[in-house]
Parts: structure tokens; sequence; C-alpha cells
């Protein structure tokens, strides 16, 4: 950007009236939906440039950042490998790559390794690349795999002959998620997406075939269903699911006997969910009938239907039923309780059941690469918010844990220096919520300047996890909170149902209680608080920009879903439909007054806004581009208090950001830089271009 020219970009105005329920609306930056249109990419780019010009006093900051969080990496590294059948299969990293390489090696003769895949190779003329879905044949002679090279998650499909490494199908694109192989190595069944870009359709395709031979073997047709596929563990079924985010309907279809039509499983009902799992001549299901935190049924595999259905594990309220991890001689239950898994083993062998020890109160751990179905043994992941990720395996006979691997820190980090405890904040309508902090004891000071990062969707829990990057902000002496707001999966079901639809300004309301309650317990300095949230969380930073705009020093929203209203209004925009579950459809006069009330695009007003960094991704196919512009466009027109307001655009990417892991590091230490920034420009007025930031601080 010019010197001469420091003042942000202004996106014109345009009249454009929307009709909704009676009411008329201006939305005079309508417009910048129009991708075609040249001033669109024109106004991306100047916020650009006004963010970099912005942020240039940060330069010296973010390169710092950079290279803390690299050197903490061992950049040469590998994954534990995961055996299945004679072989054993891994991804290694290597110094300067910006992606992995896959391998498989003999079990029998592990230095006798071979390339698979090498993600570095085929990305060297991209801009954006990343791996899909990445599946071996049963008789580990193919390798087929997906691609998206835009970051719209479309993808293209592969197939290598793993010997010669010949290309042997290639072509099939607009594939969703989802890659799954029939026992005869040949038939690979496969996701393909609408116009809409919901996934709702399961192909076969012969490899080696035109795909104008591609058999359609199921198809959704109601918009509030998308479909996945999935392959069983025990190998003897191909899964099809189709699901809305309230109700779910499976088909099976015999791996051995791929050309047979799906049998269903138990037809769809409004507000059923279940899963199912094979195990012998019987399938495990998960299920909310009778069952809001879900029970644990079985089925002989010849009669799946409802009726046949017996308890296995009945319904615990407020123990929330998660997932099932299902073995020949042996089934782990993942259960969540108080906002903490746990993992609960059921031995059919030795017809006993224990729970696997935790050494910490507060953690995340799940089930981990398990691909074998004849097994005694399971692999599980661990972390805590001072524990770096952890992989275990579990004797199931002996009860032995044995640690596999655990991410390495390097850099000379003591990761003893570093504490983690939960606490409980109210919520106005006296709901506790649960918040997990980490800090550095050696260098806080109480109060300490804060990150308070927030998500609260989707029945999601956002987990107690280990962050190397964080540590950058821990060193120094800002305090790091995760609000386990409502809408997320925390805390069961209900949990989720009290923060979605009509219910979901309690979203809201417990973040800022989370913020109050940690200012009034004195872990944080009131007045240099960060809130950060992306996506759905992004929504949440949105809605505290306009209702508690005093409350945060700074926010950082990224890729947010701020125009939450006019999206949902409009049908033909890629996954809206499927929405309608998780925030309601404002075609209904009751939901879109509920969605009005809190939107952040449709209630900014001229009010004392903190600092606010936006991102967002030119492809996002999940939260068009066009949302955070019209926000940033939005606020900037009312406000007038010099704080700064800025907008950062990946051309060439989607909701995730940059795809390779230097680039992806690159971001966050340019995300660091602003936050300290912004926490350190708290008390002081701000001038773009000047410097404010004493890393002695």
């Amino acid at each position: 950007m010019d010197s001469a020219d420091q003042s942000p970009p202004i996106a014109p105005r345009e009249n454009y009236i929307r009709e909704a329920h009676g009411e008329s609306t201006q939305d005079p930056w309508f417009w910048l939906r129009n991708r075609e249109d040249p001033r669109v990419l024109e106004y991306l780019r100047a916020e650009n440039d006004w963010t970099d010009f912005s942020t240039s006093h940060l330069n010296d900051l973010c390169g710092s950042l950079f290279s803390e969080i690299k050197s903490r990496v061992n950049e040469e590294d590998q994954s534990v490998p995961v055996p299945k059948d004679h072989w054993e299969y891994l991804v290694r990293t290597g110094t300067g790559l910006q992606y992995p390489l896959h391998i498989r090696r003999s079990r029998d003769q592990p230095e006798s390794e071979k390339v698979l895949l090498d993600e570095n190779e085929l990305a060297k003329d991209e801009g954006y690349f990343a791996i899909g879905d990445l599946s071996v044949s049963p008789d580990h002679r193919r390798l087929a795999y997906t691609v998206d090279t835009e970051g719209n998650e479309e993808y293209k499909l592969t197939v290598l002959d793993i010997e010669s490494g010949q290309e042997i199908d290639a072509g099939i694109d607009g594939l969703s998620y989802g890659l799954v192989w029939a026992n005869d190595s040949t038939n690979l069944f496969l996701v393909k997406t609408d116009d809409a870009h919901r996934p709702n359709r399961v192909l076969r395709h012969a490899v080696g075939t035109a795909s104008s031979k591609d058999v359609v073997v199921f198809q959704e047709d109601d918009e509030k269903f998308w479909v996945g596929i999935s392959g069983t563990r025990s190998e003897s079924f191909v899964v099809i699911g189709s699901e809305s985010k309230m109700s779910s309907e499976y088909w099976l279809i015999d791996a051995n006997l791929p050309e047979t039509e799906p049998r269903l499983v138990e037809p769809r009902r409004e507000g059923h969910e279940y899963r199912i799992s094979h195990q012998g001549d019987r399938f495990l299901i998960l299920t909310n009938e009778q069952a809001v935190d879900f029970r644990l049924m079985e089925a002989p595999t010849q009669a799946l239907s409802a009726e046949n259905w017996t308890e296995v594990i009945p319904h615990r309220e407020g123990v929330r039923l998660e997932d099932v991890d299902v073995f020949e001689t042996f089934i782990v239950v993942s259960e969540r309780r108080d906002g903490v898994p746990a993992l609960r083993v059921i031995d059919y062998l030795s017809d006993v059941e224990f729970e696997i020890d935790f050494p910490e109160p507060v953690y995340e751990a799940g089930s981990n690469a398990n691909a074998e179905f004849r097994t005694r043994k399971y692999r599980y992941s661990y972390t805590s918010m001072v524990t770096p990720p952890s992989i275990y395996e579990i004797d199931i006979d002996t009860r032995v844990q044995s640690l596999l691997k655990q991410q390495q820190v390097l850099g000379g980090v003591d990761l003893s220096l570093y504490e983690s405890e939960r606490s409980w904040a109210s919520s106005p309508d006296g709901t506790q919520i649960p918040i997990s902090l980490v800090w550095r004891k050696d260098v806080i000071e109480w109060p300490a300047p804060t990150v308070l990062y927030g998500y609260g969707a989707y029945e999601l829990g956002i987990p107690a996890s280990f962050s190397s990057a964080r540590l950058s902000l821990l060193d120094r002496g800002v305090i790091f909170a995760i609000a386990h707001v409502r809408g997320g999966g925390e805390l069961g079901r209900k949990w989720y149902e009290d923060g979605r639809l009509e219910k979901k300004q309690n979203t809201f309301s417990d973040f800022g209680a989370c913020r109050d309650h940690l200012v009034a317990s004195g872990w944080s300095d009131s007045k240099r608080i960060v809130a950060r949230g992306g996506s759905a969380g992004g929504l949440l930073m949105g809605v505290i920009v306009n209702q508690r705009p005093e409350a945060f020093a700074g926010v950082i929203a990224e890729v947010p879903f701020v125009d939450n209203v006019n999206t949902m209004l409009d049908p033909t925009i890629p996954l809206t439909i499927t929405e309608y579950e998780e925030w309601g459809n404002p075609q209904e006069l009751e939901s879109f007054q509920v969605m009005s009330e809190y939107g952040p695009y449709e209630n900014v007003v001229d009010a004392d806004h903190p600092a606010i960094l936006v991102t967002a991704g030119l492809n996002d196919p999940r939260v068009q581009y066009w949302e955070p512009a019209k926000w940033v466009a939005k606020l900037r027109s009312v406000a007038s208090n010099g704080r700064p307001l800025l907008l950062r655009t990946e051309i060439e990417s989607g909701h995730g950001g940059p795809s390779g892991r230097y680039d992806a590091w690159e971001e966050e230490a340019f995300v660091l830089a602003v936050i300290l920034d912004f926490l350190t420009c708290a008390d002081s007025s701000y001038s773009a271009g000047e410097s404010s930031y004493n890393q002695e601080h």
C-alpha cells in the first residue's frame, strides 16, 4: 500500500432490499456475493493490503513467533506405524517439506520401505493442496486417493498401482469425503455432491472402467440429509449413512458382493439418531431412542430392524455415550462425564469390564488408528493442556499400557512450568459453565492478559488439548482459556439442545459469563482480554462484538458465520438446507425473528468496538467469503474509535486456511502477533503502521 494512502478501503454501497416476512431491509453490500464481479476481488485484495499495512509493525514479531513455533516441532518426524495384514503403514514429514509422505513397509522387514504417495510432488504446482481420502485396496495392490486443489472441499479421484506406481484410474471429480473398497479390490464406492455442494449419492465405480459405467447405488433426495460411506472394521460390509442434524438412516452392502442392492437397517424417523458397528453375528447400535444421552443396543446381523434391538448398555442421563469401537473379541465404549472422556473396555473373551486409567483430572482421550479387527490390543490417543498428544496401546489381556509416541516439543521447553485447571462460571440463568485454563507459572502476573476461546455449536466439544504454538502466548504471560459454552457437546445432549435454535442466546450469554467470572475471580485483567473463535465460533465472536463490545480488548473472528440470516434465507447457497435443524429455517417467522435478534450482520451498531481481526477464504464452501466481507464493510461504516478493523482473505484456500504446514504456522504466527498487539494496545490509542508491542512486556 502506498504510504500516502493510509486509510482503509471502503466498500461501495449499492441499493438492494431484502424482503422477508413483510419486512424490507437494506443490504447495501449484497453485491459482494457476486464473485464474477471484478470489483469483489479488487476489494478483498485492498482489504488484504490494508491489513498488511496496518500490521507492518508486527513483521519482526511475526518472524519471531514463526521461528518459535517451528523450533518446537521435530520437522523430521513420522507417525506410529499402523499394522494391517502383512504390512505397516505410516506417514513421514521432512525438513522443509510442506506435506507428508505416505509410506508402507513389510512387518517382517521394516527396513524395506516404499513411498506410496509424496504429497509434496503432487502439490508442487498448486496454490492449495489437500488430500481428502486415501485408501489401500484389501489386496494391498492399489492405492486410491482424492485431492482438492481449490480449498472448496470438492475432490478428484486417482488410483495407482502400488508396485509400478502407475496411474490406472483418474478423473472422477465432484467427490465428497468417503472412499471404500469392496473386497474384490476392484469396485470402489464414492460419494458425489450435487449443485448445492451436498453429498447426496453413492457411486460404485469399477477401477479402470469409464465413469459413464458407474452405478448410483444410493441417492438422497431430501435436502436436509447428506450422505457418507464407511467400511466396517470386520471388512464384511460397506456402510451407507444418510443423516440430517437430528435424524439418521443406514444401509448395508455385503463387501464380498458389491453389486448387490443396499439393505436398510432401520428407516429414518424424525429425531431418531443411530450408528452401527459390526461384530460377528450381530451389530451394535448406538441410539437415542428413549435415551437423550444415547444407549447401546444389539441386533442379529440378519434381523437389524428396531424391533429386534436388545439393550447392552442402558441410558444414564448426563453420561453421553459418544462412540463404540468394535473388535472381534472386545469393544471399547467412549463416554463423556462432566465434560471429561472415559474409555470403557468390555472384553467378551474373559467376560470382564474395565476402564482405562488416565493420570490427569482434565484431559482428552479417544480412539487412535486401529486397522485390525482380530487383535487383543487397542490404541488410543491422550492429551491435556499441559501434555502433548500421545499415542498409547493397551494389552486387553494384561491391561498393560504402553506409550508408543508422544509429540516432541523441542527448543528447550520445560513442560513442568505450565499449569492447567478447570474453573466454573455461572451463566445468568444459573447454569454452571466449565472453563479450561492453562498458563506458565513462572511468568504469570495476576490478573493476567487473557485469550478466551469459544465455539458452541453442532454438539462439538472443544477439547482441553495441548498446543505447542500456544506456548508462545503462555511464555509471554498470557493465560489461555476455553469457554465450554452451551451448544457444544461437553456436558451431554442437553448441553447441545440448550444452545441451539430458539435457545441460541445461551451460547452468547455463557461466553460473556465466562469472561466476567475470570475477571471477578482474579484470573484475568478486565482491560486485556481477547476473544477468539472460528466458523460457528465466529458467529459467537460477531454476537459479542454487538452485545458486549466493552468487554474485550480485541476479537479474532476466523471464517465467521456472521451473515447468518441472509445465508439461511437462501436455499441455493451450499449447505443451507442441511443447517436448518441447527440454526432454524428463517423462512418460518418464529425462526426468522430469533435469528434476527442475534445475527451479527443484522445488529451492527455504532458502539465502542474492540479491535477486530477477521479472516476469510475465497473458496470456502462452509462460510462463504462474502459473510466476513459484508460484516467488515458494515462495521467500518459505523466504526469511529480508531481501533483496528482488519480483514484478511486467503485468495487460494477455503475454510481451513492455508494447506501447507509451514504456511499454516506462518498464519498462526500472524494471528498470535495480532493477539499480543491487541492485548498491549488495550489502554492506548492505535495508529496503523506504528509499533505498539514491546516483547519485554
